[in-house]
């Protein structure tokens, strides 16, 4: 356990963790590679399976020809992991395993080879008993797949006498494997796969969280972007929390099986600011956004809403965010320079406290603002990206890195305006 964190029984919330001494904003709490770990199906071309950097080119395993790595130096360093897993992926061709069971698969593996259950054994699982059927027979489903997964390897999971008792039975696996994996994410927050962070899934859920979690490759790091007391419970968010009250509690219900009842969903917090302007006005934006995919029609709603839909809409601001990153896709930079600026108003508005998501939307208008020679708005930009990042992400993560040689190049490329005028 971290020497400023222990562990503690939280009021209706079973195990948590809490502040043992005083805790600054910024403070790094946490930094731990996973117990196991794999990259997201949906990008397994896309993401070295080992180190997690994102290339357009990657080898692949002459074997499976399904994990993929940067170089021969990734996939040497990964094959100790990859072997048994390698037959298995084989075993199960032409199909591909969910990432839930293949991070259960590789679970075992870690157990096996390591002996880590008292690590795992901590981690908290859902009540299946009182599971709605639909969602039971969904991990039943898993469980079947994990144990044909399994197979080449270990035939008979429940007779593996060199995994621990509580990982034979694949249902109960496979249901603490979900309740307790994480996203793993890159610098520009886009997911790149599922790992199991056992010490961190002790920390309870707060829809304004007082703790940010941020990754470097596999790595986690956990800070606090509050001041913390002794004494204190940490929490983190376990979903995307710029939601209506009412659809937060349903994911959380859904997913995690339990009632937030944080400060924020009992004040229902923003959720008139969210759903401001006339109901006739946003509803359409609110229809469009399950089926929106181009460019063009994200410019028609938002041209359409015009003045009638504050900026703080929510509907409004996440179509205004898909334009953004369709002009992205597209190069047109002016445009989604433009688009991306309109969001930072309402970002600082929604992320009272630092928040990485604030931090990189600030990083990308300015990268945008910089690249089409903006570059006093640019380094401004900039600057507001540093004093979030340096409390969610610390000096040193290479995210931060990059951040301060663009605000150097911002400011060398002022002053040379600067003496040019003189």
């Amino acid at each position: 356990m971290a020497p400023k964190l222990e562990r503690f029984v939280s009021p209706g919330k079973g195990n948590g963790l809490r502040a043992a001494a005083s805790i600054r904003r910024g403070e790094l709490l946490v930094s731990t590679e996973p117990l196991a770990c794999c990259v997201s199906k949906k990008l397994v071309r896309e993401v070295c399976h080992h180190c997690f950097t994102r290339l357009e080119t990657l080898l692949r395993c002459s074997q499976c020809k399904t994990a993929r790595y940067c170089n021969i130096t990734c996939q040497k360093q990964a094959w100790s992991v990859h072997k048994r897993e390698c037959k298995c992926l084989r075993g199960l061709l032409p199909r591909f395993p969910t990432d839930s069971v293949r991070l259960a698969a590789r679970l075992i593996f870690a157990l096996v080879c390591f002996w880590t259950f008292s690590l795992f054994c901590s981690l908290k699982i859902t009540d299946l008993t009182s599971m709605p059927e639909q969602k039971k027979q969904g991990l039943s489903q898993l469980a079947s797949m994990l144990e044909l997964y399994l197979h080449e390897e270990v035939p008979d999971l429940t007779q593996e006498s060199k995994v621990h008792p509580s990982c034979r039975e694949a249902l109960s696996l496979v249901a603490k494997v979900v309740c307790n994996c994480f996203t793993i994410t890159d610098g520009e927050l886009q997911e790149s796969g599922v790992g199991l962070y056992p010490s961190l899934s002790l920390l309870n859920h707060d829809c304004r969280p007082n703790c940010m979690m941020v990754f470097e490759g596999t790595k986690v790091q956990l800070r606090a972007v509050q001041d913390i007391s002794p004494g204190e419970e940490l929490t983190i968010s376990y979903i995307e929390s710029l939601s209506l009250t009412e659809d937060r509690q349903r994911q959380l219900e859904d997913q995690y099986r339990f009632t937030c009842h944080c400060q924020r969903c009992d004040s229902e917090d923003k959720d008139g600011l969210m759903l401001s302007g006339e109901e006739a006005a946003w509803c359409p934006l609110k229809e469009a956004l399950p089926r929106l995919e181009e460019l063009k029609h994200c410019s028609h709603l938002l041209s359409a809403a015009g003045g009638e839909v504050p900026d703080e809409n929510l509907y409004k601001l996440r179509i205004t965010d898909m334009a953004l990153d369709a002009s992205i896709h597209l190069q047109r930079w002016e445009e989604a320079m433009r688009y991306g600026v309109k969001t930072l108003p309402v970002y600082r508005l929604y992320y009272p406290d630092p928040h990485p998501v604030h931090g990189i939307q600030l990083m990308r208008v300015g990268k945008l603002q910089h690249y089409l020679e903006h570059i006093e708005e640019a380094l401004d930009t900039f600057k507001q990206a540093y004093e979030v990042l340096k409390l969610t992400h610390g000096d040193d993560h290479p995210v931060m890195t990059d951040l301060m040689t663009r605000m150097e190049e911002c400011r060398c490329e002022v002053d040379h305006k600067s003496s040019s005028r003189h």
